[in-house]
Parts: structure tokens; sequence; C-alpha cells
């Protein structure tokens, strides 16, 4: 018997979630769609196609381009268009033991969830906190940079080393052997044991190092102005030479000797060249035609210097001391003057000549007379000189007499001793100086000749060579 209240009487299915929540009220005849996949309720007409899509959805994972509509935290989803299976995490479809791609940071991450940064190309792993990089260390823009582990081939076979790169250029590589690469490698002619840099790059080791344990020495080629083979570098374990000059910049200056004898120092820009042995010399010494010679010893027994050869001074030579002499009786001085009592005071000045006594004789010029005066025993008289004769002895009295150009001398008057000779009647021709007594008889004969006066001139008959003749007026 057919019940009319009971054929239309509903009953709807309630769906509840793993949790026990309740997902969706279906009723009689009806279907929901809220999820990914359709939930029909009772007596829905037509229910085994939309079932069946169901399990397909459920065996690919809702395989699409497009996540599916409604998830629920747990569903699955083939994301198509980058290959990779998700996971709904109940924000976002997340990749299931993979890493997220996208440029920001996954929200609400867990430990061991990897994203993979879009942007930077980089790979990040939750640990729990926060994104810890994996790698690589450098970013898509920064391009290869870092340590990279590689395989070189060479003569004695492959070598692994570790290449550091900048930039996506290798400037050197780390090795535990030396080696030549069979391959060409850009800037790595030949690689050393340790780290060898990239010779193209002109690239150095910059910075502060607290010890260098070798310094390789065979080369003298310099890489650059700045860059210097050890073979150009002064050692200090053996005898060395330096094309460069050599400065020590510090006062300390420059000490020499197995006992540090020599010293060259600097103090208030004073410089000190000191031999420090006790009593010990210091010599200056030449090349002589190959013999070696010591022109200039300072010498340390007794503070002295020993000078040998000649020497020349250009300038002056200034004694506070006095001269003294032992190997030689003779100064020379050529085309020269000797210059004494220099610097302007007014002072005695001249030599001295010892003798076995104290009674020197002494030559010089008395500053008070203005005049050269010489002597001996404290008793000295003028040296007389061409300019203290004077021609007239009349109005300078006790003076030496000299001629005047004419050879004349003036006095004032003259006593002689008896001179000369009578003169005879035959000789006309000496011209020796008669007696006073022969010059007041002028009546006598002189020269052999008499002596005629006449009012009238002579002719030139008249009388003989040498006579005189004397003309009056009438």
């Amino acid at each position: 018997m057919w019940l009319e209240d009971y054929k239309y009487k509903q009953m709807a299915y309630t769906i509840n979630k793993t949790d026990g929540s309740v997902i969706a009220t279906i009723t009689d005849g009806t279907v929901d769609n809220t999820t990914s996949v359709q939930l029909f309720g009772k007596s829905f007409s037509g229910f085994g196609e939309g079932l069946n899509e169901n399990l397909v959805k459920l065996l690919e994972n809702s395989a699409g381009t497009s996540q599916p509509t409604g998830p629920l935290t747990g569903e699955l989803w083939m994301d198509t268009a980058v290959g990779q299976l998700k996971v709904y995490n109940g924000t976002s479809f997340e990749p299931t033991g993979g890493a997220k791609s996208q440029s920001l940071a996954p929200t609400n991450p867990g430990a061991g969830d990897l994203w993979h940064d879009s942007d930077d190309d980089q790979l990040y792993v939750h640990t729990g906190s926060a994104f810890q990089l994996v790698g690589p260390v450098y970013t898509a823009g920064q391009t290869l940079s870092g340590w990279k582990i590689e395989t070189i081939a060479s003569s004695g076979g492959n070598k692994v080393v570790s290449s550091m790169y900048a930039g996506n250029t290798r400037v050197a590589i780390l090795s535990k052997e030396d080696f030549t690469p069979s391959v060409t490698q850009t800037g790595f002619a030949t690689i050393k044991a340790g780290i060898t840099l990239n010779s193209t790059l002109g690239a150095v080791f910059d910075g502060t190092n607290t010890q260098a344990s070798f310094i390789n020495v065979t080369g003298t080629s310099n890489t650059s102005s700045t860059v210097i083979a050890g073979g150009n570098f002064l050692r200090a374990d053996t005898a060395d030479t330096t094309t460069g000059a050599l400065t020590v910049d510090t006062n300390g200056g420059v000490i020499i000797g197995d006992a540090q004898e020599l010293s060259i120092t600097v103090s208030s820009n004073d410089v000190t060249i000191a031999q420090t042995s006790e009593d010990k010399d210091l010599k200056f010494t030449v090349n002589d035609g190959g013999v070696t010679k010591t022109p200039l010893q300072l010498t340390g027994a007794d503070g002295g210097v020993d000078i040998t050869g000649d020497l020349t001074i250009v300038g002056n030579l200034n004694v506070s001391g006095a001269y003294n002499y032992t190997s030689s009786n003779i100064v020379e001085h050529t085309d020269t003057f000797l210059k004494v009592n220099a610097g302007g005071s007014e002072a005695d000045a001249g030599l001295i000549v010892e003798t076995g006594d104290t009674d020197d004789a002494r030559l010089f010029y008395d500053v008070s007379a203005n005049q050269w005066v010489a002597g001996q025993a404290a008793t000295y008289s003028q040296v007389i000189t061409l300019l203290d004769a004077v021609a007239d002895g009349n109005s300078t009295k006790e003076a030496v007499l000299k001629t005047t150009a004419a050879g004349l001398v003036t006095v004032t008057n003259v006593n002689l001793a008896a001179v000369g000779s009578a003169i005879t009647t035959s000789d006309t021709s000496s011209l020796s100086v008669p007696t006073i007594g022969q010059v007041a008889t002028f009546g006598n004969l002189w020269g052999g000749s008499a002596k005629f006066v006449q009012t009238g001139d002579p002719s030139g008959s008249d009388g003989a060579n040498g006579d005189f003749w004397f003309k009056y007026e009438a």
C-alpha cells in the first residue's frame, strides 16, 4: 500500500569533514558545488555522471592550470602550468615536497618548507622561525659569484679545484698541487698549489698580512708599477744590490758593523756620522792607480784629523788654534796673499822668527803708527818703502831722500868730506867728481882747456871741444 506522506517526506544529508565540522547540508534532489567535487542529495536524478567525474578528479588531483574552487585543507592539485603537485594549506596551494616558487616568501610556512625566490632565483628552507638561504649565494642579477667546485683537465690527469668567481668571472683558483691545464683557462696558464690569481685582471692580494712565510726571488720582471717581483726586494740574509735610491726615513738612521761601530743619525736636522768603538779610527780611503790610500783619517785615540796628500781649499781657512809644523820648514804660497788679522779689528800683525833666546825677531805692521816696523828684543824701527821717501828734504825734514823723475834732490845743506881728485889739464872725458877746492878755483883749467871771456859770441873756430866761453856786457 502506497503512502503518499512517505513519498514526499524529505531527508537532507549533512556532510562532515574529518575534524567533524559540517561542510554542507544537502536537501533531497539537489547537488552541492561548494567544494571541488559535486555532493549529491537524496534522490538526485543523474548523480551517476557527476559521481564518476568526482572520481576522475580525485585520480588526476584536479589537474589543470587553474586551482580548484572551494578547496579544502589538505586537498591536492596538480598544477599543469608548472608541472607541480601542490597541497592546500588552508590559505593557498604550496608544492608538496618541493619549493613554492614566487617573489615573496610564503605566509604561514612550516618547518622544512621550501621557497624558491622567483626574483633572485634562490632557494630557501624554513627553519620553523624564518626562511634560511640554501643557495646559490648569489642572486640571478649578480650572476655566478663565490666558490665553485670544478674539474680541470691536465696532462697529469683531471684536477679537482675550487674556483672563485665574481660577477661570472673566475678571479682565482684554489688547488692542492701545481699543474698546467691541457685546456686553455683564461688567465691561468699555470696553476700553483695554493691560490692562483687571474693574470688578465691584474688581481692582487690587498690588505693587512701579519706574516708572509716566503717570497719568490727568482724573477725580477714586475707585473705592473704596483705589483713588484720578489727578485726586486733587498735581502737581509746575503749581500744584495739596488739600482734605486735608498731612503731611511727615520732619525735612527743607518747602523753598520758586526759590533755596530758606524752609525749615521739625525737630530734636529743635524747629521752625525759616528765611529762608536773606543779609540778606533774613521778612515776615508781612495784607489790611487790600484793602490789604496787614506787621504783623510779621524783618529779615535786623540780626536785628531790626519790628512795625507795635497789639500786644496776653495774658500777661507779659519784657524782658531796654533799652526804647527813638523816635517817641513818651508811654507809655500803661489800667486796669492797671506792675510792675517782678518775680520776688521785693529791689532799689530806680522811675522815672528823664534831664536835661541827670548829675543824673537819680528816684522809686523804697527797699526798705531800706520807703518811697517822690524826689530828684535822689543826694539823696532820703521821699514822704509819708496812711498816713505821724499824728493824735497828741505820741506820734509828727517825723511829718507829720493830723486825726482828728473833725477833731482832738494836739501837744506850738505856737509861733505873731500871727494874726487884734482882736474888734470888733459882729461876732457873724466866724469869724476872734483873736490870742493877744485870747484871753487874756477879759474883753473878744467878738462885741459882754457876759459875765454869776451863781449862777443864765439865762432866755430874759437877754442876746442870742452872749452868754456863767457860773454859779458861791455
